[in-house]
């Protein structure tokens, strides 16, 4: 398969060391177009845009993930409205709620997540959302505002709230996990999502699809991902691939 849009992976990722000045040209060799890789705090952002620098075809956001609002630099928005004006950064994010621990502070995760809701807005960038057990905060948060401009990655809710979030203007992105023998859920959200609000994702290093489940994921595996949801879309793999290509490059303005 040809032209993968990666729309969310995190190749900073020590798990990466290694290898990732070969691995990344071999993956593009192998069928993979684009590369979105996202920050989850300064120095991942930072790591972000030295990677998509480095390689023409990789793409950075720049954000701060909820489970690093602790510490939290006193100056983080100033850096990252400067991050934000290099050329290959598309994004906000990775941003959002996570109530997953028990030690999850939820209050001060919704205020750094309305901040740089609010930064995206000022310098006109689409978000990329994390949203794990906190849906009825992040769609509570969503819905109250007037900019609806972004993605929810790593999707694994219910057919109800993707159709929420498709609802307000937001994309919906899509893992490995869709392959799991265990995804009834994601794959009734697939079924309701058009497949125009349909972005495809690793999270690598995570999230590896079956056959792989539990080994490092790279983009390539996309392909697998793929296959499955245009399975239940009724459509041809690659016609999902270039369906998901194009979503991507709209939502985040690459040509």
């Amino acid at each position: 398969m040809q032209g993968i849009f990666d729309s969310h992976a995190h190749y900073n990722d020590d798990r990466f060391a290694e290898d990732r000045d070969t691995l990344l040209p071999q993956i593009h060799c192998n069928g993979v177009s684009h590369i979105l890789n996202a920050g989850c705090d300064i120095s991942s952002s930072m790591e972000s845009i030295r990677l998509a620098e480095q390689f023409p075809y990789i793409y950075a956001g720049v954000g701060i993930h909820p489970e690093e609002v602790d510490p939290l630099p006193e100056d983080y928005l100033a850096t990252l409205s400067q991050l934000a004006k290099h050329p290959k950064v598309v994004a906000i994010g990775e941003i959002g709620l996570d109530y997953h621990y028990e030690n999850a502070d939820a209050d001060r995760q919704q205020n750094m997540f309305v901040q740089q809701l609010d930064l995206a807005d000022k310098l006109d960038l689409p978000v990329i959302i994390h949203s794990r057990d906190a849906t009825q905060d992040t769609v509570q948060i969503l819905s109250s505002r007037k900019s609806h401009h972004g993605v929810l990655h790593c999707f694994s809710g219910s057919a109800e709230t993707a159709e929420i979030y498709i609802k307000m203007g937001y994309y919906i992105g899509f893992t490995g996990v869709v392959t799991f023998s265990n995804a009834k859920k994601v794959i009734e959200a697939v079924k309701v999502i058009p497949t125009e609000r349909i972005l495809l994702e690793t999270d690598c290093p995570y999230m590896a699809p079956v056959p792989f489940r539990g080994k490092r994921c790279s983009s390539d595996m996309i392909a697998y991902t793929a296959s499955k949801i245009a399975e239940i879309k009724g459509i041809e793999p690659q016609q999902m691939i270039d369906i998901a290509r194009e979503n991507t490059c709209r939502l985040f303005g690459i040509e």
